[in-house]
């Protein structure tokens, strides 16, 4: 099915540093926005048989002023941003990418699990801000250090990414105790929700966002976890309750989190978890997927699916549920 008039809705999302040659190749003609605003949204997709969009809203009222849209893509894994209920019901394909940057998140998580563990942030200011010039020893020991050798890392989403990390986590030999689904009893070596939050030193949610998920950390389950374990969220920001979250870091039954996605993205300045004085708290700007490695293939899998629809052979389709 011949394309021709692509519109791309926040390219500069991708960052501008990837070799876009191929991508551009695909179509004829491009209108690339680096960002739109939800008021230029309609104006811009009216005329498109083909958008790519890594976050910008398309409902339904929106679909419906754009009549010649044969194909969306979504330039992420996630498709909430897409109503493709709508989009079905007027015969419109929506792509998505996945296991684009499985390396990239999981040497995030590493990363976040790493600096918690050593409280490096901790300690590198520290050593910029004169205590350690002012110590009387060779050494600074006012936060407690964490060997993960010998801990449990329990992984709530066992996919591609969740592998990955249960990966690295035995290359430092931490046992890995992976989560059946929350609410089901366990199986296939999977152990129940519940028992997995009393055993794991560590808890790394690599899961999608759906009802069942929603909160799927709250007052309840952190309080069944073991006083001091380290939370790491690379998933969706909304898989936990984020008020009850920062109050058990600051109560101390938990030890420590490491979050790259938050509820709101970007976050309004008071946000729960961006307040001053929470302790041993990493926040990242939703950049765990960002390695320069990880954008390009993004772009080159988008790529092979625009070219696959024109073949008549569409891939990676995202149909509602």
């Amino acid at each position: 099915m011949p394309l021709t008039h692509g519109v791309m809705l926040d390219g500069d999302s991708l960052g501008n540093d990837l070799n876009l040659k191929d991508l551009r190749a695909t179509v004829p003609h491009w209108d690339w926005h680096p960002n739109t605003q939800p008021a230029q949204t309609a104006e811009r997709i009216r005329q498109a048989d083909i958008i790519i969009t890594n976050k910008v809203v398309l409902d339904r009222a929106l679909l419906a002023q754009a009549p010649t849209l044969k194909l969306i893509c979504v330039a992420a894994t996630g498709t909430n941003n897409v109503d493709l209920a709508a989009a079905a019901e007027r015969g419109i394909c929506v792509s998505n990418v996945v296991n684009y940057g499985p390396a990239s998140v999981a040497q995030h998580t590493l990363m976040l699990m790493l600096n918690l563990a050593t409280r490096a942030f901790d300690y590198q200011r520290a050593a910029t801000d004169g205590r350690w010039s002012r110590s009387p020893f060779f050494c600074l020991l006012d936060y407690p250090i964490v060997e993960l050798a010998g801990k449990t890392l329990g992984i709530v989403g066992y996919g591609t990414l969740g592998k990955k990390v249960g990966a690295l986590a035995q290359a430092l030999g931490m046992q890995v105790l992976v989560s059946a689904r929350p609410g089901q009893p366990p199986t296939d070596g999977r152990v129940a929700f519940d028992e997995l939050l009393a055993q794991a030193d560590v808890l790394s949610l690599h899961c999608p966002l759906t009802p069942d998920t929603q909160h799927l950390i709250n007052r309840d389950t952190l309080a069944k976890m073991k006083p001091g374990a380290l939370l790491i969220n690379c998933a969706r920001g909304p898989l936990l309750d984020e008020t009850a979250v920062a109050d058990a870091l600051r109560s101390g039954q938990l030890g420590g989190a490491g979050l790259d996605v938050l509820s709101q993205e970007p976050p309004s300045p008071d946000h729960p978890l961006l307040q001053p004085g929470i302790p041993n708290l990493i926040v990242t700007p939703h950049t765990a997927w960002a390695s320069r490695e990880a954008r390009q293939n993004l772009v080159n899998i988008l790529t092979g699916n625009i070219l696959a629809f024109s073949r008549g052979q569409p891939r990676n389709r995202v149909t509602p549920t």
